[in-house]
């Protein structure tokens, strides 16, 4: 399964870099498949490794904010691996072509 989430403190400013990196911090130390971009990290794996390190990075901004806004999206696909890899690789394919 592929999880891309978005986790926002909220009432700490506009400047949220330094508590967002709180949260990747935990999903780049969990070990598995992760990318992030500018709006979401998405991390590959299994259901519930998936979803503790989802529920850590949560609760490492928690601990800093007052509130916490997170947003998700799940590909629950049984059998697919490296999918954080083939989908784009399926795309710039189809956009090279």
């Amino acid at each position: 399964m592929i999880v891309a989430f978005s986790v926002t403190p909220l009432g700490v400013g506009e400047d949220v870099g330094e508590y967002v990196a709180d949260a990747v911090r935990v999903v780049r130390e969990s070990g598995l498949p992760n990318r992030t971009d500018a709006m979401f990290t998405s991390i590959e794996g299994e259901w519930d490794e998936v979803m503790d390190v989802v529920r850590r990075a949560v609760a490492a901004v928690e601990q800093r904010a007052p509130r916490v806004s997170l947003v998700l999206k799940a590909d629950l696909r049984p059998g697919v691996t490296d999918g954080l890899t083939s989908k784009v690789e399926t795309v710039e394919r189809h956009l090279a072509g």
